[in-house]
């Protein structure tokens, strides 16, 4: 995905430390996103035989945590590639 996204001009930053918020104040614990694309699009990458609530539940609690908008959850393990598309309606 990293060699993909410099080929593609897309900005992001690799297993990036995401702040967590409650109530607007700063926590001390951190999640660690796989990608983060355009400051603004977490990628959280998979190869596993299906994706499970446990995977889609991190999905969503760190667009939650973090007040993204979108999240992407995406599978290579699956005899296709599988993917997911979040989006964080709590903002």
């Amino acid at each position: 995905m990293e060699i993909e996204f410099r080929e593609q001009g897309i900005p992001y930053i690799k297993e990036n430390e995401l702040n967590v918020f409650y109530k607007g104040i700063k926590m001390k614990k951190q999640f660690s996103a796989d990608f983060v694309c355009y400051n603004s699009i977490i990628l959280e990458l998979k190869a596993v035989s299906q994706f499970t609530g446990k995977h889609e539940s991190q999905v969503l609690n760190y667009l939650k945590a973090t007040n993204f908008k979108v999240g992407l959850l995406i599978n290579f393990g699956a005899p296709s590639l599988e993917h997911k598309r979040f989006i964080n309606f709590w903002i």
